[in-house]
């Protein structure tokens, strides 16, 4: 197979993805050496993926307990109107995130999903009762498109962005064991 193959060049992009997912923080060095590339050819790799938007960018996983947060999850469940572009832009524009920030809310995952639910969110805020007003918020925000919102606290994260928590001993604790 020659070098430049497509299929080589696809299991190479893997390699430094698998280490930038492992650790995001890692050197090009690091990386270079653990792949058995060469430092130039991980940086012009990790170069072209984020041109391409393979990778969006890179995020430091936090302890939000340790910063005076809990963690929250929204599940919602759309009614069967269609989305007006009005209410489309708004989520483009990220309308949403703007607001919430004003009030301590920090949107850490917004997706759109096929199943029971249409939209799921992950956030972080200072206490439970800023939660339900940021749910109160997206009842508003999209008006009469919202069947059902429910809403979730995070308990304990054991595995975060595919990282095992460092304090997953405590996990003992949380169960009264």
């Amino acid at each position: 197979m020659a070098k430049n193959s497509m299929k080589q060049i696809e299991e190479d992009e893997n390699k430094i993805l698998k280490e930038l997912a492992n650790n995001a923080n890692k050197s090009v060095n690091e990386i270079a050496k653990k792949c058995g590339f060469s430092r130039q050819k991980v940086w012009r790799t990790i170069k072209n993926l984020e041109s391409e938007k393979t990778i969006w960018g890179y995020v430091a996983i936090t302890d939000e307990e340790k910063l005076g947060k809990k963690e929250f999850i929204v599940l919602i469940k759309r009614t069967n109107l269609p989305l007006n572009k009005n209410l489309v832009d708004k989520i483009i524009q990220r309308k949403l995130d703007r607001e919430s920030q004003k009030s301590e809310i920090d949107v850490m995952t917004s997706v759109y999903v096929n199943g029971i639910y249409d939209w799921i969110i992950c956030f972080c805020a200072p206490n439970i009762k800023e939660a339900k007003r940021f749910c109160e918020n997206l009842n508003k925000t999209f008006e009469g498109h919202i069947l059902e919102i429910q809403l979730l606290e995070k308990m304990f994260a054991a595995k975060k962005c595919g990282i095992e928590n460092p304090d997953i001993d405590k996990l003992n604790e949380f169960f009264n064991l």
